[in-house]
């Protein structure tokens, strides 16, 4: 399906914040900011005030693309899918982050699902946590999101999200996504304290002709959102230009 994203690169100021005022002082902030290509609403804002009002008091400031994180959507029952993806499509949001880890069958369900409704999948399955894989003492594969993009791309996916900091898994999902999905949409996420760096993902990543990096806290809890905002997309453009 057609990116809702334009442009090669950019950044998508995460706004997990829990309250409207700050919700909004980043919004106003970040809008006019060249390279920030859109949004990603979090579920902090939308369990206080209700998705379709966080999604107005968004529109009512940006037109840009928004992407909505249910922190994260997918690894449910997959009978639940059309039901989730009706809600965000009442809604109006432009995307919807899934972590499908359920199994196949849910891949299929949520990915599906946001196909027909119109809705950019934008498919992960990892987290930058140490103890998220089996290697580091949690319960999943290590290779749980290999598995998921192969199966997402087959469902219809063209959009993925990527955590950043591991340049090792970056290199590898990024070769198989440019080599499978040539069309793709790839975001990059887990910046800052999260062990990521706007640098070192976006030069291990360089095969995904299309980049742009999920930021929150580096931007939200900036004195000035703006300037964080436009300092992160000249940290992008450089890596870009020495490529």
């Amino acid at each position: 399906m057609p990116t809702v994203f334009s442009g090669k690169m950019g950044i998508v100021p995460a706004l997990d914040v829990d309250d409207l005022a700050a919700f909004e002082r980043v919004v106003k902030a970040t809008t006019g900011v060249e390279g920030v290509a859109g949004y990603k609403l979090g579920l902090t804002t939308v369990l206080r005030v209700g998705l379709k009002a966080s999604m107005k008091a968004l529109r009512d400031l940006s037109d840009l693309p928004v992407l909505y994180d249910h922190q994260k959507a997918g690894p449910d029952m997959p009978d639940m899918a059309k039901k989730f993806t009706a809600l965000a499509a009442e809604a109006g949001v432009d995307g919807l982050i899934l972590f499908p880890v359920a199994g196949p069958t849910a891949v299929d369900a949520f990915v599906g699902e946001a196909v027909k409704a119109g809705i950019a999948p934008v498919v992960g399955g990892e987290i930058p946590v140490p103890d998220y894989g089996i290697s580091g003492g949690g319960y999943l594969v290590d290779d749980a999101l290999d598995r998921i993009l192969v199966r997402a791309a087959a469902a219809g996916a063209d959009h993925f999200v990527l955590p950043a900091h591991d340049a090792a898994k970056v290199k590898r999902w990024a070769a198989w996504i440019a080599q499978n999905v040539p069309e793709a949409t790839t975001f990059l996420t887990g910046f800052g304290s999260l062990g990521g760096t706007i640098e070192g993902a976006f030069a291990t990543a360089d095969a995904l002709p299309r980049r742009f990096a999920i930021a929150g806290r580096l931007i939200t809890g900036a004195a000035d959102p703006g300037a964080a905002a436009r300092d992160l997309y000249a940290r992008m453009q450089a890596v870009a230009a020495s490529a």
